[in-house]
């Protein structure tokens, strides 16, 4: 039997760094810190049930939702790693009221990249069992090296990422992620604490079978979402579609990638800007689908087009295999 080599996370950063046109080994640093957080928070994840970490922490975020004892737990995990290792400026992430500067001992930062966080997508599935994620997005500063960061740093177009990923915690753990030069997957090995390229040059199929939607909230749909769910559910051609909604981004997002569909969290009359978050979930989500042959929109536009006017910003979203998100558009432009 002839051996194949396998690739580790560490050894495909290390190998493909010079296809990244910033290339300082800064960026590295930083992955690698991503990493060590994921497999911590993983071990908590899957303690869920053992130990007192599931449930109401009896607290609400700045956009007013119950956090779980797990958000809270990933949030301290994802921000001390990023703190301690002292490679960023600076961390925003959906559950601080505000931006995070990072200062040196000196009180100045010489590093150039900022990290936004979902730091537990999909919590609420979490007291079920249902897989949950983590979503994070790395920009470089636009104030100078040496100065706190500010609000601008933060405030940029999706397209300005240089880097984005998730992990998906399942029935196996995985951590995908983007650079701009395409996407590729890599799974944990529990035993050796190790992940592997398990999914190399990931993107979506052209078409798909299988639309994402809360459809408990169909009534408030605007006109053309409406229309667009009655197409998917309508019997001709290769329809009807497959309708699967876990509820969490990560998990539907991941799912529709590999086997092809769409996911959709449109505005409605009780959501009016939608629910998602632009800088924590879209973008970056964004980013991975545009670098995977797929598409992002908020129905009208590009996501990745989107200029930021706040922290926790949200926005409709739209996105998976092109041609089912521009059915979808069509849909919501003639309505």
């Amino acid at each position: 039997m002839v051996k194949t080599k396998t690739t580790t996370l560490g050894e495909f950063i290390i190998e493909n760094q010079a296809a990244f046109k910033y290339s300082s080994g800064e960026l590295s640093k930083l992955f690698n810190a991503i990493r060590l957080a994921a497999k911590v928070v993983n071990h908590e994840v899957n303690k869920a049930g053992l130990v007192d970490i599931l449930g109401n922490a009896g607290e609400t975020n700045i956009q007013g939702e119950n956090q779980q004892k797990l958000d809270i737990l990933a949030n301290n995990i994802f921000i001390q790693t990023l703190r301690n290792r002292e490679i960023v400026c600076g961390i925003a992430s959906e559950e601080e009221d505000d931006f995070i500067p990072i200062n040196s001992n000196n009180g100045e930062n010489q590093n150039k990249y900022i990290v936004l966080i979902d730091p537990l997508d999909g919590s609420s599935n979490i007291d079920v069992n249902v897989s949950v994620g983590t979503i994070f997005s790395i920009y470089r500063r636009v104030t100078p090296v040496g100065k706190p960061v500010t609000l601008d740093d933060f405030l940029q177009a999706g397209r300005e990422q240089v880097a984005a990923g998730y992990i998906v915690y399942g029935t196996s753990t995985m951590l995908v992620y983007t650079t701009g030069q395409g996407v590729n997957g890599f799974t944990l090995n529990p035993a050796l604490g190790v992940f592997y390229l398990s999914h190399p040059n990931m993107e979506f199929p052209e078409d798909g079978k299988i639309y994402s939607v809360n459809e408990g909230n169909y009534a408030h749909f605007s006109y053309g979402i409406k229309e667009y769910i009655k197409y998917c559910q309508k019997e001709e051609g290769n329809r009807p579609y497959t309708s699967r909604y876990i509820g969490s981004l990560v998990s539907d997002f991941h799912r529709n990638m590999i086997k092809g569909g769409i996911y959709l969290y449109p505005k409605s009359s009780i959501a009016s800007n939608g629910k998602l978050r632009l800088l924590y979930e879209c973008n970056p989500m964004a980013f991975i689908a545009e670098q995977a042959n797929g598409k992002a929109s908020n129905g009208h536009r590009r996501i990745l087009d989107i200029k930021p006017t706040e922290l926790h910003e949200r926005v409709p979203f739209i996105c998976g295999s092109i041609k089912m998100v521009e059915k979808a558009e069509e849909f919501i432009h003639n309505s």
